[in-house]
């Protein structure tokens, strides 16, 4: 498998119904940050029953977004972890389709509120940070004036500077999310 095929796993149509369901995506996403686990320890995790993250885990198993970690556990204690680091799509391989628009949908909307959860944890939680990240965390909101194909360009740069930073994890390093979106928006000026 190649270092792309390892980052990113290409969302098809039955990758996309798994992962219209916030649940899994929160799964995905405990397994992808915190490393592999036990549908027991991510129950207590998600406030859910070992036999509901269960069902869940084998979902993502059957569409290779998770597997089973070999190196641990046995027969009775199961452990997973994730296949991908993280997701590539295209919002026109579904939003024409009728099949996939409404888990295209429910997909975008858990993400951005995953998204949201997050930085507002970093907020709750940001005495607790020492003073070397206070003045290392940005945030930023930039309204451009874009063509499409510029907004493109402006992506696949980010992209590459983000690749650049990925490397294995090493002795004193912290986890840190990432976000990124460009998407245009409607004008709504004042009108007289």
């Amino acid at each position: 498998m190649g270092k792309s095929e390892r980052y990113l796993a290409r969302v098809d149509g039955r990758v996309l119904r798994a992962l219209s369901h916030p649940l899994r995506v929160k799964i995905l996403e405990l397994l992808r940050e915190d490393g592999p686990a036990t549908a027991s320890g991510l129950a207590k995790r998600v406030g859910e029953s070992s036999g509901t993250t269960s069902w869940h885990l084998r979902q993502l198993a059957e569409c290779g977004l998770i597997g089973e970690d070999a190196e641990r556990g046995s027969r009775r204690d199961r452990w997973w972890k994730a296949v991908h680091e993280g997701d590539q799509m295209r919002a026109r391989d579904f939003i024409d389709d009728p099949d996939l628009a409404g888990p295209f949908n429910a997909y975008a909307h858990t993400m951005i509120e995953r998204r949201y959860a997050a930085e507002a944890q970093f907020v709750a939680e940001v005495r607790d940070w020492a003073d070397e990240w206070i003045d290392k965390v940005s945030f930023h909101d930039s309204p451009l004036s874009l063509t499409p194909d510029e907004a493109a360009a402006l992506g696949d740069e980010i992209l590459e500077v983000i690749a650049r930073y990925r490397r294995p994890e090493r002795e004193g390093d912290t986890p840190v999310r990432v976000h990124w979106a460009a998407f245009p928006r409607k004008s709504r000026p004042e009108t007289p």
